[in-house]
């Protein structure tokens, strides 16, 4: 294999949806995947099934909003292959809300995650990839970080931030690459916590549009394999219907 392969490649949010389906299709094209997850069952399972294909599985228990954890994480790929290739920044929630409902709860909880956790996922690997000089870091951010539709205000904020901190790392590197997937209607868990059932039904009517997972991992397998000189920094994958 040429050396775009073979890459450690650290996914959060691995236990579903795109980030499961980016370990599985990673790992099937012979990357080393380490998995963090709340859900440990899951991602122990996940890596169990892909070492059976003849894939390379590590896993760790990882909450993105807690920067020790995040460190953790990074540690445990550190040690076991000695370097971190990539990280895809894939861990999110989306609680879909009108802003006069005043979930501020779940407010703060997409701003945890969603912000928090992209900076303690960038600030875990940068030090060890300035040191070597090299680096991707793939910061999953959505179609709502282009656009914003009633009842996502926050959310879309929190995708719009994404972006924004994306591309200041990118500015700020020359030996980083940085990449911005940005998925739009896409098989996922994340509408399972819409709390306002009315908003959940109609998001849950939407998604009979929605792509399957692996489009967005096949996205981000073609961004992490281009030649070292090229920095693909964003790509946006939706429904060929989505308005």
């Amino acid at each position: 294999m040429g050396e775009a392969y073979g890459k450690v490649v650290l996914i959060t949010g691995a236990s579903s949806g795109i980030g499961e389906a980016t370990a599985r299709t990673l790992a099937a094209a012979g990357h080393r995947v380490v998995l963090g997850a709340r859900r440990v069952d899951r991602i122990e399972t996940l890596a169990k099934e892909i070492r059976a294909e003849g894939g390379s599985a590590e896993y760790q228990a990882l909450d993105v909003t807690s920067l020790e954890d995040m460190h953790v994480f990074a540690a445990h790929a550190l040690e076991r292959y000695e370097r971190i290739d990539v990280l895809v920044n894939n861990a999110g929630v989306m609680p879909l809300s009108r802003l006069d409902a005043l979930a501020i709860e779940e407010w703060d909880r997409m701003i945890d995650v969603n912000i928090r956790g992209v900076l303690h996922g960038i600030a875990a690997v940068l030090p060890s990839m300035r040191e070597r000089g090299q680096g991707h870091i793939v910061n999953l951010a959505s179609v709502s970080g282009h656009r914003v539709d009633p009842t996502a205000a926050v959310y879309s904020a929190t995708k719009y931030a994404v972006r924004a901190i994306s591309e200041g790392l990118r500015q700020e590197s020359r030996d980083i690459r940085v990449t911005i997937i940005s998925p739009g209607l896409t098989h996922s868990e994340l509408t399972d916590g819409i709390g306002d059932n009315d908003i959940r039904t109609a998001v849950r009517d939407s998604m009979r549009a929605a792509i399957p997972a692996t489009a967005i991992g096949a996205a981000i397998h073609y961004a992490i394999t281009q030649p070292p000189e090229v920095d693909v920094n964003e790509i946006v994958v939706r429904p060929t219907v989505q308005g």
